[in-house]
């Protein structure tokens, strides 16, 4: 009966911090206009 209560416990505290994720919403900002460069190092 601990087990179910702890596992009861556990799945409200990660739904709480899903939807308290979910209500902040996506932070403000901007990406940046130029893409990132890469090069492939050359081979000896």
């Amino acid at each position: 009966m601990r087990a179910l209560t702890a596992a009861a416990a556990g799945l409200a505290a990660a739904l709480a911090l899903v939807l308290t994720l979910t209500a902040t919403g996506a932070p403000d900002g901007t990406t940046s206009p130029k893409p990132l460069l890469t090069t492939v190092p050359k081979h000896p």
